[in-house]
């Protein structure tokens, strides 16, 4: 553990069990909270549709973040935009003294061609590594930018009975670092400032994953796995498909190398302590059926729960992938690049947390042990700035089972919009529960 880490830990533990002097008054009412989100959810609705029609990639989130800080504006917020290229961050300082949380949503869409059949899918595309593609909110953050727009507007309503600071953060590129940048949204956000002035006791956010409808689901400690983008360029001697034996056969190579990365991961890891994904998912090579090209591209991706094993494995199949190519006269150029640390959930802040998603979700609705998930979440990067907790809510159709529901990523991958109040509510509720703990 850092030591900012550790001395975050400890500025939350004094925090959670001495409490401030702010918040000896009454909390806010459940039921008035609940009247202000029923009242705001058809513009959450129509947000989500309006963001879901109009997606954008990575750093290319101009008109949502335009959108964003005009309703922030709106609610007399104090705004910051261009922070991490087209991130927004808004602060709503309460009537009242205390202290300051945070609340984050990500913008951007993924490359995929959407197969939802919604009268308001997108038609959008985008420029992804040189190419024109379609683009599409494959994952849910149109979703959780309405949902917090809508968070922005209830406590907005309630500003003066605020003890303490609301800061909104609005983050681009959360899907990795497009070709050529070197940080995604998270890591570029932090490095401009999005946790300064004013610097957070504690920092939330969401995820819309298949699920019951209407249920939370997180873990302490490790909760979303840490994920590494591989890349290995292999460097042959080109010839006919005839004549093999005259070249180098990247292509072969190539084939090796995937074998041996999955043995390598599958009988080496044991998967009952740490769970550990280690995926080769492109191979670029060649550009005629009888031609064995002097190149071929592979990439992947890595996703772990320890660094040390994580450390390790890179080393070893660094090893295993030279020595397989050098066995038939090829070489290769192996790389590894994070895209997102763990998401680590403070173990204090998680049990806090649970009666107070409960207080939103309702008893039975929440599951505060769930077990972790090698997809990744670059909220890792804030929460090891400042103490967090990192949940998902379940988003599934009513009556499909979330086993096979189309998941995050999918082009089928949708939201079912009834659990738009219940992200709303977790929002507003972790915030003002935060601020008014004793």
């Amino acid at each position: 553990m850092t030591i900012r880490r550790l001395l975050a830990v400890s500025t939350l533990s004094l925090a959670l069990s001495a409490g401030f002097a702010h918040a000896q008054s009454a909390p806010i009412a459940l039921e008035r909270i609940e009247a202000a989100v029923t009242a705001g959810t058809p513009r959450v609705v129509a947000w989500r549709r309006d963001l879901h029609a109009n997606p954008e990639l990575g750093f290319a989130e101009t008109r949502t973040a335009a959108m964003v800080a005009e309703h922030l504006r709106a609610l007399g917020m104090e705004v910051r935009t261009g922070v991490g290229k087209t991130g927004v961050v808004g602060v709503l300082r309460g009537g009242r003294s205390g202290g300051t949380v945070a609340l984050r949503a990500d913008m951007d869409a993924l490359p995929v061609q959407e197969a939802t059949g919604l009268p308001f899918a997108s038609t959008a595309t985008g420029t992804y590594m040189g190419n024109t593609v379609p683009v599409a909110h494959a994952c849910g953050h149109d979703a959780h930018v309405a949902m917090l727009m809508g968070a922005a507007e209830v406590l907005a309503g309630m500003k003066a009975e605020i003890p303490g600071t609301v800061v909104f953060i609005f983050q681009p590129a959360e899907e990795g670092a497009p070709p050529g940048e070197p940080l995604g949204g998270a890591a570029l956000m932090l490095q401009e400032g999005a946790l300064e002035n004013p610097r957070p006791d504690a920092i939330f956010g969401l995820h819309v994953v298949p699920g019951r409808p209407g249920t939370v689901f997180y873990r302490p400690q490790g909760f979303m796995a840490a994920s590494d983008r591989i890349d290995i360029v292999l460097h042959g001697r080109q010839t006919h498909g005839a004549w093999p034996w005259k070249g180098v056969d990247v292509i072969a190579v190539a084939a090796q190398i995937v074998q041996t990365i999955n043995t390598l991961t599958a009988r080496t890891i044991d998967p009952t302590t740490t769970p550990t994904v280690f995926t080769i998912a492109t191979l670029d090579a060649g550009v005629r059926y009888n031609i064995i090209p002097d190149q071929a591209v592979l990439s992947g991706t890595l996703r772990t729960f320890d660094v040390a094993q994580r450390d390790d494995l890179v080393r070893r199949a660094g090893i295993a992938i030279n020595n397989v190519a050098e066995t038939y006269g090829a070489t290769a150029e192996f790389s590894v690049r994070q895209n997102a640390a763990l998401v680590f959930n403070n173990e204090e802040l998680s049990a806090w947390l649970a009666p107070v998603l409960t207080e939103a979700a309702g008893a039975g609705n929440v599951n505060a042990g769930s077990p972790p998930t090698t997809v990744a979440e670059d909220f890792s990067y804030l929460s090891q700035e400042v103490p967090g907790v990192f949940y998902h809510l379940g988003g599934s159709k009513d009556g499909v089972d979330p086993a096979t529901s189309p998941p995050n990523h999918s082009p089928g991958f949708d939201v079912n919009e009834a659990v738009l109040p219940l992200g709303v509510r977790t929002h507003v509720l972790s915030a003002i529960r935060f601020l008014e703990r004793d």
